[in-house]
């Protein structure tokens, strides 16, 4: 989650540190690395006075670093991809960052991800204060490498929770890992032929890897164009216009 507060003055006005004599509650700064519950790291969160960004996975604390342009930019390659299928397919909505309440353990704020609205027979629905209730169909992580926690505790968190598809972004090892959800296990969904990973969830949705990992974006769009032609996706759309018939 990202905030941005300002500090609070007066009596009576909750503060992270409070001040000699004053009557405030205390509550302790988010760190990275401390084991919290998730009402514990919501309280905390909600009393921080500075802009940060910082997840809950099984229960650990992760603050995140000033990002570079070797995130930003393969972040923006994605939201391009996914706004795409998004704009050609009415009933499925993406967000970029948003934070999610997958279960006690975890409160996660994934790069991207795309999921089919609620009243179309997805899982997941908004809640009242903006947050993601429940696992979306599909998650998209930007890792520096293998060894980032997307592909540990995340992907963990992830598989239990019942996310269908889990895509990870290696940018420094220059991969792309896709994982389909099977028998509550993840699986690598390979490239075809042509060099194309297709969704087994949202039909049309396709990845051209070697273009993306290139930086040819247009090229990757350009096979994604191919995808929301097909009757495959067209079906989709109609499913997703009527979903008790599905």
């Amino acid at each position: 989650m990202t905030i941005t507060k300002e500090p609070k003055s007066g009596t009576g006005t909750r503060r992270v540190w409070p001040l000699p004599g004053s009557p405030t509650e205390y509550v302790p700064p988010l760190q990275s690395g401390d084991r919290l519950t998730r009402r514990e790291f919501e309280r905390r969160y909600e009393a921080a006075p500075e802009k940060l960004k910082a997840e809950l996975v099984e229960g650990v604390v992760y603050m995140a670093s000033p990002i570079s342009i070797d995130h930003a930019r393969p972040h923006g390659f994605v939201m391009g991809w996914l706004s795409a299928y998004m704009a050609a397919t009415p009933g499925v909505d993406i967000a970029d960052n948003l934070t999610i309440r997958l279960d006690a353990d975890n409160e996660v704020q994934p790069d991207a991800l795309l999921r089919i609205e609620k009243e179309r027979g997805g899982r997941s629905v908004v809640g009242e204060n903006g947050y993601l209730e429940g696992a979306p169909e599909l998650i998209v992580e930007i890792a520096a490498t293998s060894a980032s926690y997307d592909l540990h505790d995340k992907f963990r968190a992830y598989r239990r929770n019942g996310v269908r598809e889990y895509i990870v972004w290696q940018v420094y090892d220059r991969k792309v890992d896709w994982f389909e959800l099977k028998e509550g296990e993840y699986a690598p969904l390979a490239p075809d032929a042509d060099g194309l990973i297709h969704s087994t969830v949202f039909p049309g949705l396709r990845l051209a890897v070697k273009p993306l990992l290139e930086g040819d974006l247009a090229a990757v769009l350009a096979e994604l164009q191919k995808g929301l032609a097909t009757p495959e996706h067209a079906g989709f759309v109609e499913r997703l216009k009527n979903p008790s018939t599905d």
